[in-house]
């Protein structure tokens, strides 16, 4: 079990959306709660709704873009809320734009963001929870990593959603010994204001913010039809998780048929496309290296 009450919890992205509810909900099961966002006054919003009520609460500015910035923002919760145990890994942007008609630009902001700005947290925190040998990371991955042949017109952030799924379960192995657990949370289906905001949130380096509603493509928009519920319904599920250390949390139980339609179904086929072919043509022989760990 990963305790809450009484521990320190950073939440990037934490200004708005998904990163609000569970700033929120931490707050109120007793943890004291870094709310980090690149707009600074939206994380000092929460945060005082959360001081309001009662909790203990800070903002700070981020960019999960940098290192740097993590790095800065990490010194200054430490100074003010002490080591971090808890970290919710949760600042994304999206893109439903075909990928041949997106920038440079727009793809790096787009794995940066979502993939990089996960990597890099992670990265700043965990030494803190090795050194308390305890300690839990929870990241924000998407239906559409889990599911990448399901919604058209996803390609970049769908990439990026599935590598942090394979982030965070290939890291549990390597932090078993630590006491420190992974968890990625894969939404399918929050309102979180992204439609209206998510140009607010593009760095500088990637062209700057703007003002523009986001473009939803209608292969994209055709290809979702599900309830969107809010922040604040989908927090308790995910804390539910990490708490019982859950590898991941789901908010939409109905999404199982997609997955085994758009992915294990397809997976457990090639399996049974290599049974036949080693049927009808034998197995190779094995290579005299094969006994060592070999990665191609």
């Amino acid at each position: 079990m990963t305790e809450i009450a009484g521990r320190t919890a950073v939440v990037t992205g934490g200004g708005n959306g998904i990163g609000m509810g569970l700033a929120k909900e931490l707050a109120r099961q007793g943890a004291k709660v870094a709310v980090a966002d690149i707009i600074p006054e939206n994380a000092e919003k929460v945060a005082a709704a959360i001081r309001e009520a009662g909790g203990e609460a800070m903002a700070v500015a981020c960019d999960v873009c940098e290192r740097s910035s993590i790095d800065a923002m990490k010194s200054a919760v430490h100074e003010t809320l002490g080591p971090v145990t808890l970290l919710f890994a949760n600042a994304g942007a999206t893109s439903f734009d075909p990928l041949m008609d997106m920038s440079d630009d727009d793809v790096d902001w787009i794995l940066q963001v979502n993939l990089h700005g996960v990597m890099n947290t992670t990265r700043a925190f965990l030494p803190d929870m090795i050194a308390a040998k305890g300690g839990h990371v929870c990241a924000t991955a998407s239906m559409a990593g889990l599911l990448p042949g399901w919604i058209p017109v996803h390609a970049p952030y769908s990439a990026a959603k599935a590598g942090i799924i394979g982030l965070m379960m290939n890291l549990a192995l390597e932090l078993r010994e630590h006491n420190v657990f992974t968890t990625s949370y894969c939404p399918g289906g929050v309102a979180t204001g992204m439609k209206d905001n998510n140009a607010r949130y593009r760095p500088a380096r990637f062209g700057g913010p703007g003002e523009t509603e986001l473009h939803v493509s209608e292969a994209s928009a055709n290809a979702k039809s599900m309830a969107f519920y809010s922040p604040d319904a989908v927090a308790p599920m995910v804390l539910d998780a990490v708490r019982n250390n859950r590898a991941f949390v789901f908010d939409h139980p109905e999404h199982r048929a997609e997955f085994r339609r758009t992915y294990s179904g397809i997976v457990e086929a090639c399996y049974d496309a290599a049974d036949e072919w080693h049927a009808q043509h034998g197995t190779p022989e094995a290579n005299p290296d094969g006994a060592r760990l070999v990665t191609t």
